[in-house]
């Protein structure tokens, strides 16, 4: 009799957690060119976030420049293309990074997932959807420019972080790459980091520029979410292939990604009625096909 109460105790209690599962949040981090520290603030980002009690997972979804991995002096062992020739499971790709954080490596393994066929699209599908409620955040740090696979990337997200950097041609390709996105009366939330500003007001300055045009010309609004101030620290972290999060916790890139993180989490996640993971997968599988 005890056994079976302790059975039913058992099956109440997991039935409680999967209904306090929380919707995972997935958002996407992208550029409008290449050099302006994407990849590096995505990950020193999603190291902030985890430092706030998140569970988070970082998908390098830059075909033919993956490099998560080597800021962090890893070696992938598997990748998203192992799991795409079903050669191994979601949970077998998914490694460990530095302070617990998982991330999953990528490279040419997007390219061919643009191109399965409808079953394996499915199969795809049923393994990617095991994460969801698994992490807070999925963070997919996707290639530079206007490639389409980044777009299919930034329109099937919930949210999309655009980093640029206070140089014109920077604020230029990503200016033309909101547009783009915008023309196609996607409705993307978008929100603006400045990384590399010489100070708070040049940061300041680069993200009003950007904003005006936008509300201006696309009638949207951009957000900033924070500035990353140029750190001589961060060239440093990235030639000892450690985040500058852990090699330089005290430095002034670190400070500023840890209140950007704070500030994030601050942000209602946004409402959607197919949201999450299977939302995500919906959304971008309706644009590959």
């Amino acid at each position: 009799m005890n056994d079976q109460a302790e059975a039913l105790r058992n099956l109440v209690k997991q039935q409680e957690l999967r209904l306090e599962r929380k919707e995972t949040r997935v958002i996407t981090v992208t550029s409008g060119k290449g050099g302006v520290g994407k990849s590096n603030f995505s990950l020193n980002f999603a190291l902030s976030l985890q430092r706030l009690g998140k569970k988070v997972l970082v998908f390098d979804a830059d075909i033919g420049m993956a490099n998560i991995d080597v800021l962090m002096g890893r070696t992938s062992t598997y990748s998203l293309y192992h799991l795409l020739k079903q050669e191994k499971t979601i949970w077998d790709i998914v490694q460990n990074g530095p302070e617990g954080l998982h991330y999953i490596a990528g490279g040419s393994g997007f390219r061919d997932l643009l191109e399965l066929s409808e079953e394996q699209l499915n199969r795809f599908a049923v393994e990617i959807e095991k994460l969801h409620g698994e992490y807070d955040i999925i963070l997919f740090d996707t290639g530079a420019g206007l490639s389409k696979e980044t777009v299919k990337f930034i329109t099937a997200a919930q949210e999309t972080i655009v980093v640029t950097t206070p140089e014109p041609t920077s604020i230029t390709d990503a200016y033309a790459l909101i547009k783009m996105v915008k023309s196609m009366d996607m409705n993307v939330i978008f929100k603006l980091i400045v990384n590399r500003a010489t100070d708070e007001r040049e940061g300041r300055e680069t993200a009003d520029k950007i904003s005006l045009v936008a509300s201006r010309f696309l009638q949207s609004e951009l957000p900033s979410l924070g500035i990353v101030p140029d750190d001589s620290n961060v060239s440093k972290a990235v030639k000892r292939q450690v985040p500058f999060m852990i090699a330089f916790p005290d430095t002034e890139a670190a400070k500023a990604v840890s209140h950007i993180a704070m500030q994030f989490l601050e942000i209602p996640q946004p409402i959607s009625d197919s949201g999450g993971v299977k939302g995500f997968l919906t959304k971008l599988f309706r644009l590959t096909r």
